[in-house]
């Protein structure tokens, strides 16, 4: 500890970095009855923390070194921070990105004066690509958390905290990806404030770091989710594990609702717009404060970036309610009849119906797709549910029923009745050309498809339901097809809410 202790303090990051405010969050201390304080790593020049690692790294060079220039690979904000470490020092700087990245982090990079190189259509075949680079040009291989110099140059994040904050601090929340910036910031402050909890905040779907500790060993993830595509990462490293396993006291899991809300909270405090890695370690603070009832704390959260897509905006605040607990979403089923939806209303009181979509089904029931705001959270929402079961309406909870809030609240359009043998899979598709057709290339021909749905929000990939009519002896063959597709999948064929709106 000793060592990295004395390596972030002698860390060279100022000659580009900033050293970024600790700001105190007002309607969020309010609301949470704690003190919440914000360390902005979103004001740095390439809008995230990684500037720090990456300068650091490329400021130890020796003459040889420089002179047969860097290479990383990267989709996003390690990508800039190399670009921007590169131009200042005057070192060639090559970034390998996969063809999936979305075109305004490409030229961003390009804009800072890297080299681009467009390979692969994920991290893991762009960083193949790198090394064929390295062992072909002998360039520098600059890696984006699993170095000692990165992990020090990270930790200067912690060390303006304890010099900007007066007085004790129970907990600081750090998202994680690969672990550089936990690695760092925890070795530090353990150092000087043994008691502050140290709480890593993850992804539910991108547990990577929390598996890590659970198994005492590092694990490779099948695969992670693409939302908060920053920490998106399948595998911590070596040397940040190690150094969290000493230092980590937690990691806490979120979900993309959570994440969407913690947004809107940034905002609603400082009027900036966070990325969904940035927002991770605020949507970890107030879980752990509501699992743990606190009061009258000192908190401190890592904005970590702001690299956000404005087209992921749309996906943000239509997610960011019901991540707050402030909208519920429903499957109501009414009778066919005039004025049922009139009944419902009532029933509903005086709350406001934030959506509602339905379509003619048959003669005597009718399946109502209805979002309701929420002013008391789960409490009211579980008592909705019990209100209109105790009036003879069927209800089905769709709050947490990813593929009904992604999909189909906007497929709601009537059944297929003659739709035989169809199974529904989620999948998320890369963003490039030809992969639809790839996909549908693969599938065999005697294999209908009865369903398809797309939906993009400015990210690496899209989000795409299908149906498929599969007879049940080709089912075997139909597995083998996933698997040698090679794109994320999820079975909702037993869905509640394909089975009420689309089956």
């Amino acid at each position: 500890m000793d060592d990295y202790v004395r390596r972030i303090l002698t860390a060279r990051v100022y000659d580009v970095a900033h050293e970024t405010p600790l700001d105190l969050a007002p309607s969020l201390s309010r609301r949470l009855n704690n003190k919440v304080w914000l360390k902005r790593e979103d004001l740095q020049p390439v809008f995230s923390y990684k500037i720090r690692g990456a300068y650091n790294r490329l400021v130890a060079l020796d003459a040889s070194e420089r002179e047969r220039g860097v290479i990383a690979a990267s989709a996003g904000n390690h990508a800039q921070g190399v670009a921007l470490a590169a131009r200042h020092l005057g070192i060639r700087a090559l970034i390998v990105m996969p063809r999936t990245t979305p075109t305004i982090k490409v030229e961003a990079v390009r804009h800072l004066g890297a080299k681009v190189v467009l390979e692969g259509d994920n991290f893991d075949e762009a960083y193949e690509y790198s090394q064929q680079i390295v062992a072909k040009e002998g360039r520098v291989y600059i890696p984006p958390f699993d170095d000692p110099l990165v992990i020090a140059g990270q930790g200067t994040v912690a060390m303006e905290v304890m010099r900007q904050h007066n007085g004790p601090i129970d907990a600081v929340f750090i998202p994680v990806g690969g672990g550089g910036l936990i690695a760092g910031m925890s070795a530090y402050i353990k150092s000087l404030s043994p008691e502050t909890k140290i709480i890593g905040v993850e992804s539910d779907d991108a547990p990577d770091m929390f598996m890590a500790l659970a198994k005492g060993r590092r694990v490779r993830l099948k695969q992670v989710g693409i939302f908060a595509d920053g920490t998106a990462v399948r595998q911590v490293g070596k040397e940040p594990f190690r150094l969290a396993r000493k230092y980590v006291d937690e990691v806490v899991l979120v979900s993309t609702d959570e994440i969407c809300a913690a947004i809107k909270d940034v905002f609603d405090d400082t009027r900036a717009i966070v990325e969904p890695s940035g927002a991770l370690a605020v949507a970890g603070l107030k879980r752990w404060v509501a699992r743990e009832g606190a009061e009258g704390k000192s908190l401190v959260a890592v904005n970590s970036g702001a690299n956000m897509n404005f087209d992921r905006l749309r996906h943000v605040a239509e997610r960011a309610e019901i991540g707050e607990r402030r909208e519920a979403v429903f499957a109501v089923t009414i009778a066919e009849k005039p004025g049922s939806f009139k009944r419902l209303c009532r029933m509903l009181g005086k709350r406001a119906i934030t959506e509602f979509n339905y379509r003619y089904s048959d003669a005597e029931r009718a399946h109502v797709f209805v979002g309701v705001r929420l002013n008391e959270g789960d409490l009211e929402r579980e008592a909705i549910i019990e209100r209109l079961r105790g009036k003879g309406y069927e209800v089905l909870d769709m709050t947490d029923n990813e593929m009904a809030k992604l999909h189909v609240r906007y497929m709601v359009g009537g059944h297929a009745p003659s739709t035989n043998n169809e199974i529904v899979y989620r999948f998320e598709f890369p963003e490039r050309p030809g992969a639809l057709l790839e996909f549908l290339s693969n599938m065999a021909e005697t294999w209908n498809i009865s369903l398809f749905h797309y939906r993009n929000h400015g990210m690496d990939y899209g989000r795409v339901l299908v149906g498929m009519q599969v007879p049940k002896v080709d089912h075997p063959d139909f597995r083998q097809f996933l698997e040698e597709l090679g794109y994320p999948y999820h079975e909702e064929t037993e869905n509640p809410a394909y089975r009420l709106f689309l089956s």
